[in-house]
């Protein structure tokens, strides 16, 4: 059964350190027996001072963080799953973007966080993330050695409709790279993402950012991989690091086997409102 490494980190307002990071558990991953690494939303920068953290955000082409990534998968032959980093558009606007790369350090797929973060929490939080980001409008999902992977980032993970569309086109495994704030962690983190598995059969892997970070956020962490039938395989709780989980391609098979959903699926008809 191949075998993934799930990063947890606490990525700060250093683009350079965070590549470090990143590049570092890349090899850990490699010699730990891992063909595929996962890391999360904003890898490679996070910095709620917009005007501060726009001088680090420029296009893909010029992306240090990016190029540290692929020339280690080239390095070490893993393949990668960018949870996303912040880039600048042609157009000059940002965009929060994963990336899969492939044990060459080629990019396989991009994908643009289609759901933009916009709350009020109760505790006083508020978050407006298309104020600085556009929303993609594609979704995808990547032949990897790890199985059919659908990219989602985040908030998206509210959105059930995505998953039925990659599932749909034959994803087998559904990636979430996250850095859920604490209230909306605590509260349905877990919930959601089980959900997510179980109505798609497939596994969920969400490397999560953790801890206090150098602006001042929190994040939730507990990165998780869960399979087919809902069961958590992976929660790495609070603290940073890198840890691994088997991924068995004939789960999927034997779970959608048992319970066919993906077989049963319809177009739901318009609702009929009765007052």
């Amino acid at each position: 059964m191949p075998t993934i490494a799930l990063l947890q980190m606490t990525s700060g307002i250093d683009p350079a350190a965070n590549a470090q990071t990143i590049v570092e558990a890349i090899h850990f991953a490699r010699d730990g027996g891992a063909e595929m690494v996962f890391t999360p939303e904003m890898a490679g920068l996070i910095d709620r001072d917009r005007t501060r953290g726009a001088a680090s955000i420029v296009l893909e082409d010029d992306d240090p963080v990016l190029a540290a990534v692929c020339s280690a998968a080239a390095r070490t032959g893993l393949w990668v799953h960018l949870g996303s980093l912040a880039v600048r558009r042609s157009d000059g606007k940002f965009a929060n973007r994963g990336f899969v790369i492939d044990g060459t350090g080629a990019i396989c797929a991009r994908y643009d966080k289609l759901h933009l973060f916009d709350v009020d929490l109760p505790t006083g939080e508020s978050w407006r993330e298309s104020a600085a980001y556009v929303a993609g409008d594609t979704a995808s999902v990547v032949d990897t050695p790890v199985g059919m992977l659908g990219a989602s980032i985040c908030y998206d993970l509210r959105f059930a409709d995505l998953y039925r569309a990659l599932s749909d086109a034959g994803a087998t495994l559904l990636s979430v790279p996250a850095a859920f704030t604490r209230p909306t962690g605590a509260a349905h983190w877990h919930i959601l993402l089980r959900a997510r598995a179980i109505e798609a059969g497939a596994y969920v892997v969400a490397a999560a950012q953790t801890g206090v970070h150098a602006d001042g956020r929190a994040t939730y962490g507990h990165s998780l991989v869960i399979d087919p039938w809902g069961e958590v395989i992976l929660d790495m709780g609070e603290p940073a690091g890198l840890a691994f989980a088997e991924i068995d391609p004939a789960r999927v098979a034997a779970v959608r086997s048992r319970m066919p959903v993906l077989q049963h699926r319809r177009a739901i008809p318009p609702v009929t409102i009765v007052r």
